[in-house]
């Protein structure tokens, strides 16, 4: 008797187990053993969430070099899905065989998978279908019989191929047993009598392509996946259970929370700063803490332009616009300076926010709502403090936009920094963080699901940066930004101004800013002191790139690996057409020919979908958290003449209780990292079974821990300790 240790590993996520019958079959080179249930020494199903079980699979004889297995999960008395991670099968011999397998298995067709082979430039395919037709007078005996309408359709994968080459991507054979009877064999796949073979496609590739199917949810902005409901989504990209209980219930008790307090739906306006404190009472971090105490000051105020929510706004200046006309008088009244030596110096830095302007501002609660497209001019001081020295908050000069300074009065100053932190809002939600994460990501996740393989060394290495990135998206555009969302009601860009803004935000974005080293020098930042975003951003996307290089340079040996394989051609093709629109002016590759180019573009996908958003995305209710600091509205225009403004106009001017209360629920909610976080590096190895990429996978997250103990350090001496890049607080995917 020949006996096989079978290993079988369940994926940790939520919802991945299953109590449903588990079958296997390992097929040989000199034989198959017989089709298996998998059961512990209790007679036991074990593919509960995580579970590594261990089973033995025996054989009348060795079957020798094993060349697949075959996966068959049989309803229980309560079906349900299960998502297997691998597969590792130790022979008699003493060789041991790896199957990945990372799939979810939602139905009792039989899956069939090849090793996931060592060598360079081989890997195995996931799926094969097999339509074989039964006799016309009679019907087949096959226990698997898969019966549609006259045909059985049965499941397999396998096949390997090398990069850009998909010979048996997808195999289909059209089978008619022979005359006068019909095949008992369980597993026969004999081709005789007639015979339809397709290579280079098939049912199967193109139903990925109808599940994950392009939509333009509006003109002028990147495509979506289409679905109409939540449960068109397939369920390898939902929520878990547990993550869609735990979302709900964080929203609810905002909500309740602002309810109790009489908040949600007030329309009155603030009469007092002091009051906004009572908003969220339960809801408070050390950020937030020191917000309220700092926002005021010139200091906190452009600090946030490096370190804040929005820290890729920010660039130097070598030449004033045309449409600022700042003067030395104005900003260096004591004559110590000048601003042609400091900007030479590269001390002078700019915020532009024109891409504002004209976008029609939002109609709240009947109410016309105001939004401004400030320039702000910050000056680099002798001891490395960046200070605003000037703000503008219309684009065009004129006698009633005046520039404002921090010699003016208390209100004019501060109620000019309140309109620059309420653009910066809306310039941080649409553009930073919708368009370039989240919107950005879908399209990376969307290419990736329809047109790579789940074998193919793209996928491995990317599969887990797209975790709920579809599931969330759908919910931003049913819940923020539809025509009943939050966004759309209670934000000064809501409304029609939302898709002229991302209209406006894609047209602007180029490769190169999607390319943190190429970012940081073209705004010239490289030597701007206590920039945090910057030096650990640098860091990570230096990790990330070793990475990446690693393991695709494993696969692809050359360039013409990469130009030959036609996956990657998709992928990239996809993402040019229905991410970017076909523009060729934002620098976006629309085929790769090199392997440094397939290797930037991948670190630049996972950077995007990891570090970026959380950059972005996960500080917003520590800065937004005090209303005053960034408010999602206003309801008056800006002052047309200095001297004008109090403490009175101020808080007329300031969001209104209700807009106050939901905009900060919204950021709480978006801001509060989910029990079922998968941090930056995690997960990886279950996409890897090779010795050499699974080594590139360690080193990763070995040089992952490094950095976040680094930044732990840095962070002690802080005031403001910047945690948004450490690698302990980053998720993997656009998943909040």
């Amino acid at each position: 008797m020949a006996d096989y240790q079978v290993t079988v590993s369940t994926s940790y996520l939520d919802d991945a187990g299953t109590c449903d019958y588990v079958f296997i079959k390992l097929v040989g080179k000199d034989g198959e053993s017989e089709h298996t249930r998998l059961m512990d020494s209790k007679g036991e199903s074990s593919f509960i969430r995580g579970a590594v079980s261990t089973f033995t699979v025996s054989c009348p004889v060795s079957i020798g070099k094993l060349v697949r297995i075959e996966l068959e999960k049989q309803p229980s008395q309560n079906p349900d899905e299960w998502f297997p991670t691998k597969v590792e099968v130790k022979s008699p011999e003493g060789d041991t065989f790896k199957f990945p397998l990372y799939c979810c298995i939602t139905d009792s067709e039989v899956y069939s998978f090849r090793e996931g082979i060592e060598e360079p430039g081989k890997w195995p395919f996931e799926k094969l279908f097999a339509v074989i037709l039964p006799p016309e007078e009679g019907t087949s005996n096959f226990p698997s019989d898969r019966r549609q309408t006259g045909t059985r359709e049965l499941r397999f994968g396998g096949g390997t191929e090398e990069p850009g080459k998909r010979p048996f991507q997808k195999l289909f054979a059209g089978i008619l047993p022979p005359e006068g009877g019909t095949s008992n064999f369980p597993s026969d796949r004999r081709q005789t009598g007639r015979r339809e073979l397709r290579f280079g496609g098939g049912t199967d590739w193109n139903q990925r392509e109808k599940v994950y199917c392009w939509h333009e949810h509006a003109e002028g902005i990147p495509h979506c996946m289409k679905a109409k409901d939540l449960s068109d989504l397939p369920p390898e990209v939902q929520f878990s259970f547990s993550k869609d209980v735990e979302f709900k219930l964080t929203a609810a008790a905002g909500l309740a929370e602002l309810y109790l307090n009489g908040l949600a739906d007030s329309r009155e306006n603030w009469l007092d700063i002091d009051a906004i404190k009572g908003v969220f009472r339960s809801k408070r971090t050390d950020i937030s803490d020191y917000v309220q105490k700092h926002w005021k000051e010139d200091a906190f105020f452009a600090y946030q332009f490096l370190n804040g929510v929005n820290p890729i706004l920010i660039r130097r200046c070598s030449a004033l616009p045309d449409n600022f006309p700042v003067t030395d008088d104005m900003v260096f009244p004591s004559g110590h300076f000048s601003l042609e030596n400091e900007m030479e110096n590269g001390n002078i830095f700019l915020c532009d926010y024109k891409r504002l302007d004209g976008v029609k501002a939002n109609i709240i609660n009947g109410k016309q709502q105001y939004l401004m497209a400030p320039l702000v001019l910050l000056h680099k001081t002798p001891d490395d403090k960046l200070m605003p020295i000037a703000i503008q908050l219309k684009q065009t000069p004129a006698e009633d936009n005046p520039i404002f300074l921090p010699t003016d009065s208390e209100y004019d100053w501060l109620t000019a920094k309140i309109f620059v932190r309420s653009a910066d809002f809306n310039e941080h939600q649409i553009n930073s963080h919708l368009l370039r994460t989240h919107l950005l990501a879908e399209v990376f996740a969307v290419s990736l699901l329809r047109n790579v393989p789940r074998t193919h060394p793209l996928y491995k290495v990317l599969a887990a940066h797209t975790r709920y990135t579809l599931h969330i998206n759908f919910l931003a555009r049913d819940r923020l930004i539809s025509k009943t969302g939050v966004f759309t009601k209670f934000a000064s860009s809501g409304g029609e101004g939302l898709v002229t803004l991302l209209k406006r935000s894609l047209s602007s974005v180029t490769y190169s800013s999607l390319c943190i080293p190429d970012d940081i020098a073209e705004r010239g930042l490289r030597e701007v002191p206590n920039f945090y975003y910057r030096d650990d951003g640098l860091k990570l996307w230096d990790i990330i790139h070793r990475y990446v290089q690693g393991v695709l340079g494993f696969y692809y040996k050359n360039n013409d690996a990469v130009k030959e394989d036609d996956d990657l051609q998709k992928w990239i093709g996809d993402i040019f057409e229905h991410g970017f629109l076909s523009q060729e002016g934002t620098g976006i590759p629309q085929s790769f020919t090199t392997v440094e180019e397939l290797v930037k573009f991948v670190t630049m996908v996972i950077f995007t979908c990891s570090a970026q958003h959380s950059a972005v995305n996960t500080g917003q209710y520590d800065y937004g958290g005090w209303m005053p600091n960034t408010p999602i509205s206003l309801q008056l225009p800006p002052p047309k003449t200095k001297g004008t403004t109090s403490e009175a106009t101020m808080m007329q001017t300031l969001p209104d209780m209700g807009t106050t209360a939901n905009g900060m629920a919204v950021m709480w909610l978006l801001s509060k990292p989910s029990f079922d976080f998968v941090g930056l590096g995690k997960s990886l190895e279950y996409h890897h079974s090779e010795e050499i990429p699974s080594h590139y996978v360690k080193a990763f997250q070995g040089e992952l821990q490094t950095l976040s103990a680094c930044i732990k350090i840095r962070n002690k001496s802080l005031k403001i300790p910047y945690t948004y890049l450490d690698p302990e607080n980053i998720e993997n995917s656009v998943a909040i």
